[in-house]
């Protein structure tokens, strides 16, 4: 019989569904996204962008930038670092990922050690102007920027996707997976005189 204590749940279970349910800002839970960091061995950058054009289809981001391609993501977070993502590639990220670019950089899987929103909706600029010191303004910080940031004294990682359908900024950030409590309660009133809509998973 398996012990409840030990099944794994996603970082934020028993919050998402607990907003307003106006939509100024919407949050929805990105659990299941593969995410693992990658770190280029000394000397080896040129070979590491030859890696990932071969095997990706891409060309490796310099500075605070996000590129994708055939379903996988590489967002600079440091000086010659990168934080990789995946939809539902889960653990199995980290696994490929070494198989491909492990002889020229250093990779850990990171899928159980952040959680991730996504964030949108009228508002979600608004909001994140009171949760974090950088200025999220269209102008400022467009499709495709990331930055490594604070958000009420916690370490996170925002990057900006492409704009939803309606034209509504679209942004994803991380946070480590034990903050992810604390994180929601500064979302939740960071958004709550726009409305905080938090749909459930099903």
């Amino acid at each position: 019989m398996v012990d409840p204590a030990l099944t794994p749940r996603p970082p934020y279970s028993g919050l998402l569904g607990a907003g307003s349910g106006a939509h100024g800002v919407v949050a929805i839970d990105r659990d299941g996204l593969g995410l693992a960091s990658v770190a280029v061995r000394k000397g080896r950058r040129a070979a590491l962008a030859q890696l990932i054009r071969d095997g990706y289809g891409m060309e490796l981001p310099c500075g605070n930038y996000r590129v994708e391609a055939n379903g996988i993501a590489f967002a600079g977070v440091g000086p010659e670092s990168w934080l990789v993502t995946q939809d539902r590639g889960g653990n199995d990220l980290a696994r490929s990922l070494t198989r491909q670019i492990g002889a020229v950089a250093s990779i850990a899987d990171q899928s159980d050690g952040y959680a991730v929103l996504r964030l949108t909706g009228p508002q979600v600029r608004d909001a994140l102007a009171k949760l974090i010191p950088i200025d999220v303004d269209a102008r400022a910080f467009e499709p495709g920027d990331v930055a490594s940031t604070v958000t009420f004294h916690m370490g996170a990682a925002l990057w900006r996707l492409n704009d939803a359908p309606d034209g509504a900024a679209v942004f994803e950030i991380a946070v480590f997976r034990s903050l992810a409590a604390s994180f929601w309660h500064a979302l939740s009133a960071s958004a709550a005189e726009f409305g905080l809509s938090a749909p459930r998973r099903g």
